[in-house]
């Protein structure tokens, strides 16, 4: 039963990454998201179900619109795989638990937080408002602790971010981004979820520099790994801060 619910969780997460990818291109671009459907950005054809199996599409037409040979952004895929690796991983990590829910509700707000970002290096306000009372009715019903860890949790990952946004090292989308994710994670969750997004940032930029992918200044997005710090936070916070203390100890 656990390999099936697996793999029932695993394609439902690459068909609901699929939507997700329309919801993070979409929504910052203030268009809707049923009119027109699918179609390629190219030649405007309109996509077939064909057209449309999330990942394997893109790779039987060699990220190609079969049609006019556009390119299709690789962020098509890379959104569909996430999530259904993300859900894989809500599954197994926590069961069909409130916990587990709230588990897949954090990876569909990263997935769509990061295409976004990612194309328009802008999270929608949209999406933090839609997923506001559904993550705080999640946190409330699954947490074993009181109320204000997770308040100041999103008091502190807002006070973490707003000198960066002040000064225009990171977007307001950043700012309002972190307090939710403060307020899922808690306290002292959220400081861990900050430094895992400042050290995996550091690391992908520094990597992207060398490659000559990025140049030396250039904005990159930060809001994709706000996202993964908190999932890492989410996951594995007791235990990473559990072991830090036993060391210093």
């Amino acid at each position: 039963m656990t390999i099936i619910l697996a793999v029932y969780m695993t394609l439902l997460g690459l068909i609901l990454g699929s939507f997700y990818n329309v919801v993070a291109l979409r929504v910052p671009a203030g268009e809707s998201l049923l009119h027109p459907p699918s179609h390629c950005t190219g030649c405007g054809t309109r996509l077939k179900a064909r057209d449309l199996i999330p990942v394997f599409s893109w790779l039987v037409s060699g990220g190609k619109c079969r049609h006019c040979g556009a390119s299709v952004s690789p962020l098509y895929p890379l959104g569909e795989l996430a999530t259904g690796l993300l859900f894989l991983w809500s599954y197994l990590e926590f069961g069909l638990t409130v916990q587990g829910i709230t588990a897949l509700a954090l990876s569909s707000l990263a997935v769509i937080v990061t295409v976004a970002d990612l194309k328009y290096m802008l999270i929608p306000d949209k999406v933090l408002l839609f997923f506001l009372p559904v993550l705080t009715v999640l946190t409330l019903l699954h947490s074993e602790g009181p109320v204000w860890v997770h308040l100041l949790g999103a008091v502190v990952g807002a006070a973490l971010i707003l000198p960066f946004a002040w000064f225009g090292g990171m977007g307001v989308g950043d700012f309002k981004l972190f307090a939710l994710l403060g307020l899922v994670i808690g306290i002292p969750g959220v400081l861990l979820a900050f430094f895992a997004a400042c050290l995996l940032g550091t690391l992908a930029g520094g990597s992207l520099q060398l490659l000559g992918i990025v140049k030396r200044g250039q904005p990159v997005p930060f809001g994709p790994w706000l996202a993964a710090g908190a999932l890492i936070a989410f996951g594995y916070g007791s235990q990473i801060i559990g072991g830090y203390l036993s060391l210093i100890r």
